[in-house]
């Protein structure tokens, strides 16, 4: 199991970085648009269409949610099974497989979620806005990497992989903290449905069922379950993630000896025109080899592989289009909120990472990644520090129907922007340095 998911794992870090990259830059286009529209003539028309009910009815049940509600519980929870996926397998596989691996961004992720929260908090402790203290915590890892690509487009694959391991670890943080601290109260009995219907989804699981749509229809009973209980819908994406097998039919020496079998087969069925419609051996050699690699690919690999367009591509930037949209006021009210979002941002979170990137250096338990300086590290630390799409849905986990809200948006798109800014400050003069410039 663990060879075939090794062996795949350039590829897919690759594709990850790449269709990020790009993503981030969708992202910041719908962002841009429900910025503008927010502050038009078209403000009210863009706000009422977020507020249009729509009702789901299967069976006898029924469950009615404004559009904006469908997104932000129902589409979110496909980005953090997503998210999820990814984090199983980077401790499968990835860079949080390793113990001497994952302790710099683990150790970076905790130091970058205390520091902001604790520099929030002090903008507005006691007050009605320390509800709000989680959304610092957060980073964008599609912005992030996007970023990056844009700044500094030659920078190390170490450092690539930091950034990319530290975000995912930020992710695992940012779920437990909307599970534990913004939640509603807890409805036992459809908890307890979930409990239920998560211990199918394992049984499924230990009996080695590697179809993925026993595992999606669950999902979707989990979704209800956790929705209806009070503890926020979207934790269920990941808890189906984790559920997800890795165990494939036959292993990588199998699929090796299979390749090898067919493309024999595949070449002694030539019938001299080089045509395959005309040669039904090739024909089934074919569908042999399709059937082997499906074989050979773990589920979670097929799932991530399917869902990571469809996130990156509709549903995050459907989330930005319904949620950044924030009239811009030059107001002092719910001030201590939207410069304790920004202080957090641009001040917490990189002197979070460098604090916890210092202690564990020095004290031996970890090291800089290759070709990584301090320096270029500041860089990074500060392009940790654009929080926006998570930061965007703690927001209104928080505040969701007050002004403060508006004021928490403020403070995200402004401190995601000035943290952006920062970070290729420092990275473009960490790369003149060393280029002796």
């Amino acid at each position: 199991m663990a060879v075939c998911l090794k062996r795949i794992q350039p590829t897919i870090f690759q594709r990850f970085f790449r269709t990020e990259t790009v993503g981030g830059l969708v992202l910041l286009l719908f962002g841009i648009a429900a910025l503008l529209l927010a502050n038009s003539p078209l403000a009210e028309t863009f706000e009422r269409l977020w507020q249009i009910p729509i009702t789901v009815t299967v069976v006898h049940h029924s469950l009615a949610l404004t559009l904006h509600q469908w997104i932000n519980d129902g589409l979110m929870a496909v980005f953090f099974l997503l998210v999820g996926l990814e984090i199983k397998r980077e401790l499968l596989v990835g860079e949080l497989a390793s113990a001497k691996k994952a302790v710099l961004p683990i150790v970076c992720a905790i130091g970058g979620m205390i520091v902001p929260a604790a520099i929030y908090l002090m903008f507005n402790m006691g007050g009605f806005g320390s509800r709000g203290w989680g959304i610092p915590v957060a980073t964008d890892i599609a912005f992030a990497l996007g970023a990056l690509a844009l700044i500094a487009p030659d920078a190390p694959i170490g450092a690539r992989v930091f950034l990319t391991a530290l975000a995912i670890v930020d992710d695992m943080g940012a779920v437990l903290v909307i599970a534990i601290f913004y939640s509603h109260a807890i409805a036992w009995g459809s908890l307890a449905g979930a409990g239920a219907v998560l211990l199918i989804l394992i049984g499924f699981n230990v009996a080695r069922i590697r179809q993925l749509w026993p595992y999606l229809l669950a999902g979707i009973a989990l979704w209800y379950f956790m929705h209806q209980s009070g503890v926020h819908a979207t934790v269920a994406g990941v808890m189906l993630a984790f559920t997800i097998p890795t165990r494939t039919r036959i292993n990588a020496a199998q699929f090796s000896r299979k390749t090898l079998d067919v493309a024999d087969q595949f070449g002694r069925g030539e019938t001299g025109d080089s045509l395959v419609v005309t040669s039904e051996r090739q024909q089934e050699a074919l569908f042999a080899l399709k059937h082997a690699s499906e074989g050979v690919t773990a589920p979670i690999l097929r799932l991530e592989t399917a869902l990571h367009n469809f996130s990156a591509f509709v549903v995050m930037p459907l989330f930005v289009f319904a949620n950044a949209g924030v009239a811009i006021r030059l107001s002092m009210q719910h001030a201590n909120i939207t410069l304790g979002v920004l202080a957090g941002l641009v001040i917490g979170k990189p002197l979070g990472i460098m604090a916890a990137a210092f202690l564990g250096v020095k004290s031996g338990i970890a090291k800089l990644p290759a070709a990584v300086g301090w320096a270029s590290l500041l860089g990074y630390a500060w392009l940790a520090g654009i929080g926006f799409t998570l930061s965007l849905f703690i927001a209104m986990l928080a505040f969701d129907g007050t002004a403060s809200v508006d004021a928490a948006k403020q403070g995200i798109l402004a401190g995601s922007l000035l943290a952006g800014v920062a970070g290729a400050i420092i990275l473009r003069a960490a790369r003149d340095y060393r280029d002796g410039r």
